[in-house]
């Protein structure tokens, strides 16, 4: 009679990590930045509505799949762990474990979506869809880790099905990060009456923008 061999400690963390992940996955979220009528601000993962209508992302807005040029197809294995289990980073400027992170996802060539936490919105954001403010933040399909510790991200990697080195074809390339709040479109006033002419006030400078204090690295 065959023995059946006992898994090792490391096998045990991989199907246990599996496991975690094997419900279906998510795609990355987008958190909307809604004024109210009172000046109070919303976040939501769901867009603003006017006049029983959705709201849309302004032109140019970045996708939050990753992209790729059109004649460009992924080997099958990579295709099914972006399928099941699609990764963001959510980083910020000057935060060393977020540089190293990307590395480690860019040495073994996984197809990742970037989001960036660098004003009071975007921390507010992260905050609501997290818990925290600590970056960096990866996701693989529902799963989260808050920090970086490379071995864990690659077990999480391996057990989700992404090789341990890039098998990513030539001219495949990420989509540019864009910033975790994405601020709701204004709505469009109608023309004013027409005024007598006058000289026109000289321009205000622009506020400059508050800049999160608190975001943990």
């Amino acid at each position: 009679m065959k023995r059946t061999r006992i898994p090792t400690r490391a096998r045990l963390l991989a199907v246990a990590a599996w496991l975690a992940l094997a419900a279906p996955a998510l795609p990355a979220q987008t958190v909307y930045r809604v004024v109210g009528p009172d000046g109070s601000v919303i976040f939501s993962d769901q867009p603003p509505v006017s006049k029983g209508k959705a709201s849309t992302l302004p032109p140019g807005t970045p996708s939050t799949a990753p992209a790729v040029a059109p004649t460009v197809t992924l080997p099958l294995a990579l295709r099914q762990a972006v399928s099941k289990f699609p990764v963001t980073l959510y980083a910020g400027d000057g935060c060393e474990p977020c540089n190293h992170g990307r590395t480690l996802l860019a040495s073994r060539g996984i197809p990742f979506t970037e989001r960036t936490v660098t004003t009071v919105e975007d921390a507010e954001a992260l905050q609501q869809l997290s818990g925290q403010k600590s970056l960096p933040m990866l996701t693989i399909g529902k799963q989260r880790l808050t920090g970086f510790m490379s071995l864990d991200w690659s077990q999480y990697l391996d057990a989700a099905g992404y090789p341990a080195s890039s098998l990513l074809p030539p001219g495949y390339r990420n989509p540019p990060a864009s910033p975790l709040a994405l601020a709701a479109p204004k709505p469009v006033k109608a023309p004013a009456e027409s005024a007598p002419e006058s000289a026109p006030p000289p321009p205000a400078s622009a506020p400059a923008e508050a800049e999160p204090t608190d975001i943990k690295f």
